[in-house]
């Protein structure tokens, strides 16, 4: 059996995020208003790769995790990524004085904020995936936020960590993935979460704070041809 991080967004739309899966044969994807993810049961079958295609429109890119840039008949590799992924072990999770919860009404905010700091994807329905948490300056502004994202059977992924320019080496973002954390380890889940792997200060400091990494993976982006 494989680990349930092995591939997240696999498990994730077959799981606890049933509910926005769009599914073909052995392809699935989210829908596009929530999330950019795909996934495939097994990057090397063949019939898979042709399921995938019932799901993306010609021309359209996708990125597969994990595919590791080789060749599919129909699809051509156009960029591929180093990432990491790690989990937490010895992260202190704990509620973080002033965040509030994120909603639907905040989603301009969200989106400005993420357009202004690039942390990964995120569209006008991603709030929907799980707990947001958000801190805001004294005149209102969201600053910085933090949330759930992918969500496989026993884990839970931490993303859309961002601060604003203005506000940054205050702690906001650690104390934000902390205060995440302790919800979803309420849950009885495990914390875990993914970087570029050329995002050696990310890195660094998730390490410092207590995550560890598990494996190093590729995102590799393929643009149907046919």
């Amino acid at each position: 059996m494989t680990h349930p991080l092995d591939d997240p967004a696999w498990n994730s739309l077959h799981g606890a995020h049933e509910r926005f899966a769009v599914v073909h044969g052995r392809a699935a994807r989210y829908d596009h208003e929530v999330a950019p993810f795909h996934a495939l049961a097994d990057p090397a079958d063949p019939k898979a790769w042709n399921d995938l295609a019932e799901l993306v429109p010609l021309g359209e890119a996708v990125v597969i995790p994990g595919a590791g840039g080789a060749a599919r008949p129909g699809w051509e590799a156009d960029t591929r990524i180093g990432g990491v992924q790690l989990v937490a072990t010895t992260l202190r999770s704990e509620p973080a004085p002033g965040a509030v919860p994120l909603g639907a009404a905040d989603v301009p905010e969200m989106l400005d904020l993420v357009e202004r700091t690039q942390p990964g994807p995120f569209r006008k329905r991603t709030v929907e995936l799980g707990t947001y948490l958000g801190l805001r300056s004294p005149d209102g502004r969201l600053i910085a936020m933090a949330g759930e994202r992918l969500h496989p059977r026993g884990w839970t992924e931490i993303s859309a960590v961002c601060t604003d320019p203005g506000f940054r080496k205050r702690g906001l973002a650690t104390r934000l993935v902390r205060a995440v954390a302790a919800g979803i380890r309420e849950r009885g889940e495990i914390p875990f979460l993914h970087t570029s792997a050329r995002n050696e200060t990310a890195i660094r400091l998730y390490q410092e704070i207590g995550f560890e990494l598990r494996k190093t993976t590729d995102f590799t982006q393929y643009r149907r041809t046919r």
